[in-house]
């Protein structure tokens, strides 16, 4: 499928944001694989046609690229490596020894954005462009914001603009892209003058759970550890990381191919939170090999559940952040699958009680064949 052929209807479904009054609705896109099941070759296969737009476009110039956290991050990768440059992404956990640019997205329910202050003073007197790359962009609003600060920042005469999948901006939030200089790029034009309308009478009668966070021998998970880590909270080149990730899903292969048995043909593969790339081409990398996969991620996002006919969620899981286990983060609509490989950038999983919920969510479905990769550094 080539981005001329994506339509809203291929990748929107509304969600309900749980109390949330700024904005009442989720747009959720069903390719993306972060809330929705996906096959990890489709996700890839849509980040590609944006990437495809920017080489077009811009195929002579040097560019930063800029994903956002937590639900853009694996688009912003994937777009970095098809059109090769440099790739840094928003965050908002901690990295030590470090100054930041701080920004918020008023409507989300995490707030506070983060990007590396370093690596942006080092690399926009290096590149002719920034490009932000987004899921979705509604108003503008938050991009204008960092955009802004760079630029009084640093004086510095680089260009800028944006990439998304989906594109909801009024006549009134383009014209002021334009007025600024900024260009707009995305797969699909979205209208969200009925997405109020829809989540309006959604019941949040879905089930909701609270994973255990106590340990028992029955909800351990088997964990390896996987060197040759490349966080890309850090601004990373994008060959390399893509080699990086190619390595780590040899490695996955590898291991899985070791322990392989005639129940291992149906796999899902988890990312966690921010960390969604690796997981989504460790997924694309055993599709590859004839292996039925599905990849999602855990979330940050509060979304209501519901029975209702054709509403996407139907079941939550509440879990601790894999990255700090006083926040909650959220799964939805596990299943059963003959594998399930968690792949994630966090530290200290010993005891990690985002692990611990996790793997209570995958057993309390039938997973019983867990496999817990720590990417980490050398």
């Amino acid at each position: 499928m080539n981005n001329q052929n994506y339509k809203q209807e291929d990748l929107v479904v509304i969600a309900k944001r749980q109390n949330n009054q700024k904005r009442t609705y989720l747009v959720v896109n069903k390719l993306q694989g972060k809330h929705i099941p996906v096959k990890p070759k489709n996700a890839l296969d849509m980040f590609d046609s944006l990437a495809q737009i920017l080489k077009e476009k811009y195929k002579n110039e040097k560019v930063l690229f800029v994903g956002f956290a937590e639900t853009a991050t694996a688009i912003g990768a994937r777009v970095a490596i098809t059109f090769g440059g440099t790739y840094i992404q928003t965050t908002r956990e901690k990295i030590p020894g470090v100054e930041y640019l701080f920004f918020t997205e008023s409507h989300s329910h995490a707030t506070e954005q983060k990007l590396v202050e370093n690596d942006i003073r080092k690399w926009i007197t290096k590149v002719d462009r920034i490009i932000f790359v987004e899921d979705e962009v509604t108003t503008g609003n938050t991009i204008k914001k960092i955009i802004d600060i760079i630029k009084n920042k640093y004086q510095e005469e680089v260009k800028f603009a944006v990439a998304s999948i989906l594109n909801g901006m009024d006549e009134l939030a383009i014209q002021k892209y334009q007025e600024a200089k900024i260009d707009l790029n995305y797969l699909v034009k979205t209208n969200h003058k009925e997405f109020e309308q829809v989540v309006f009478d959604i019941v949040e009668d879905g089930e909701y759970i609270v994973s255990s966070d106590e340990i028992k021998k029955d909800v351990l998970a088997e964990v390896v550890e996987i060197e040759g880590l490349i966080d890309t909270r850090r601004a990373a080149d994008s060959k390399e990381y893509q080699e990086a990730c190619r390595k780590l899903a040899e490695n996955i292969f590898e291991i899985i191919n070791y322990n392989s048995n005639k129940n291992n043909n149906n796999i899902l593969v988890l990312g966690t939170e921010e960390c969604m790339y690796p997981a989504i081409f460790t997924g694309a990398f055993l599709q590859e090999k004839g292996i039925e996969v599905r990849t999602h991620s855990t979330t940050r996002s509060p979304i209501a559940v519901s029975k209702k006919e054709g509403y996407p969620f139907e079941k939550r899981y509440q879990l601790s952040s894999f990255y700090d286990e006083d926040r909650i983060t959220f799964i939805y609509n596990l299943k059963k699958y003959d594998k399930v490989i968690i792949v994630t950038d966090a530290k200290n999983l010993e005891k990690n009680k985002g692990l611990t919920t996790l793997v209570s969510s995958l057993k309390s479905n039938g997973n019983d064949h867990i496999l817990c990769v720590n990417w980490i550094k050398k």
